[in-house]
Order: structure tokens, then sequence, then C-alpha cells
């Protein structure tokens, strides 16, 4: 692990680090700006896999933060990178939104419920009792189970939403089968980032506002790792855990020089 000052490369969180319920967090803009004019490699990391990265820095782009769609990271993409290192043009079927069947369909995968290899579920808030039904099917006659990402539940205006994490749980009940997840805390997504934009572990950083996800998995794969109070994580949340970040910072703003 580096010191902030030998880091080359930043991996960062997106929700309560650089926005929080559609605003920009203090000092994301100026801390996107310096590793633009400093030319350090980035990437926005994401679990939701709902949007593609094109949705996404659209919709940055409307808080304020200018970051082009290569610059961000989904547990779609990193779930189709991970297909596609152990099954190039396989089949599955999705249960999922845009942000992943985008993602399966650019690295050659067939979409079919038809003795696909793979069911692979992400985020999505369309599920229905027919679709489910399927997947239990395929995956009991011998499809092997992937899941974007572990959150059990999502954040809205009006409060907690089923998550990825939840409906998997719905299926390995009915299945007796437990998915491989890809997206964070598995360090793989980290690694298939860094593999992105060319990084290596020594000279990464990542910046999280959680302990259970960003912060466990970054040092795990070997990163700089720095904890930002501008989401869920305080004072009682850290104690939780035996490890601890690199830093803890107010916010990602502590980062401008």
């Amino acid at each position: 692990m580096a010191e902030r000052r030998k880091i080359e490369c930043w991996l960062t969180d997106m929700d309560g680090v650089l926005v929080h319920e559609g605003h920009a967090l203090p000092g994301a803009s100026e801390v996107i700006k310096q590793w633009k004019e400093e030319g350090l490699r980035f990437l926005v990391l994401t679990n939701n896999s709902i949007y593609t990265p094109r949705d996404l820095a659209a919709r940055l782009r409307a808080t304020g933060l200018d970051i082009p769609e290569e610059s961000i990271w989904t547990s779609a993409l990193a779930t189709a990178d991970f297909l596609h290192s152990q099954k190039p043009r396989g089949s599955a079927f999705i249960l999922g939104e845009a942000g992943l069947t985008t993602a399966m369909h650019e690295i050659g995968y067939i979409m079919t419920d038809v003795n696909p290899d793979y069911v692979v579920l992400g985020e999505s808030r369309n599920f229905n009792f027919d679709s489910l039904t399927k997947a239990i099917r395929l995956i009991n006659n011998g499809a092997r189970f992937i899941a974007t990402n572990p959150d059990a539940t999502g954040p809205s205006a009006d409060g907690v939403l089923p998550a990825t994490g939840s409906v998997a749980a719905l299926i390995t009940k009915a299945t007796g089968r437990e998915p491989y997840i890809v997206g964070k805390p598995n360090p793989m997504m980290f690694r298939s980032a860094m593999n992105k934009i060319n990084a290596h572990s020594e000279t990464t950083g990542m910046i999280g506002d959680r302990m259970d996800t960003d912060i466990v998995a970054g040092i795990e794969a070997g990163l700089h790792t720095v904890l930002v109070l501008t989401g869920i994580a305080d004072d009682a949340e850290i104690n939780k855990y035996p490890f601890r970040p690199n830093e803890i910072l107010n916010s990602i703003g502590d980062l401008v020089k």
C-alpha cells in the first residue's frame, strides 16, 4: 500500500463519496479537476448495475461533475468482464436492466432462456414472478448463478428498497445455490477496474464511504484505502470492524492540495 503522495491512480466510490441524493458533495468537483490536471488515471466505481456508464455520466454531469463515461466502472461491467474471462461468447438469462444487458451484449453474450450457461442477476425495479420462476428453474437445470453485487437494500426518497442481495437470497432459498458475486466487496471488481486503466495495486488508492465493501475490498486488493465520512460511516460504524483504512477524512474535498 502506497503513501498518498505515491498514488498514481485512484478508484473512488460514487454514492456517499462524490454525490448524495442527486447533489455533488463538497470538494468532489475540485478533486476530479485536480486529477485531470495532474494526469492521474481514475475510475468511479459503483455496485449499481441498472445504468450504463453513459447514463451515469449524464447523471453526474447534472450534479456539476464532469466525469466521462469511460471513467465509470459498474458492477455490470465487472460481471461482464468476469464472464468473458470464464466463458467467452457464452449465453445467459439476465435479470436486470439496461446497464447489465448492454454490458453483456458488448462482450458478445447471447441472451436466452433456453439452456443458458449462466443466470445473471443484477439490480432491477421490474422483477416479476414469471422471470424469477424461470431463473430458479434454469439454475435447477444446471445454469450457473452469478450476481452483480450483494447489496440487500438500496436507497430511495421514500425509504429502503429491496436490492440484488435480497432477490439473490430468494433464489438461493428456492434452489439451494449461492451466487458468485462479482461486485464489491469482492476485490475482483477492483482488479478488473485496475486492469482497465493499467493500474498497479502498489500505486493505487481507493476512496469509499463503507467499511464493509469499499474499505475491506480495497485492503484485500492491496490498495491505499481512504474512508470518507460523507456517507454511512461514523465512529460507531468504524469501530464495528477489526480492520482500519489507511486514512479517514471528513470528505473527498480533503484530498485537494
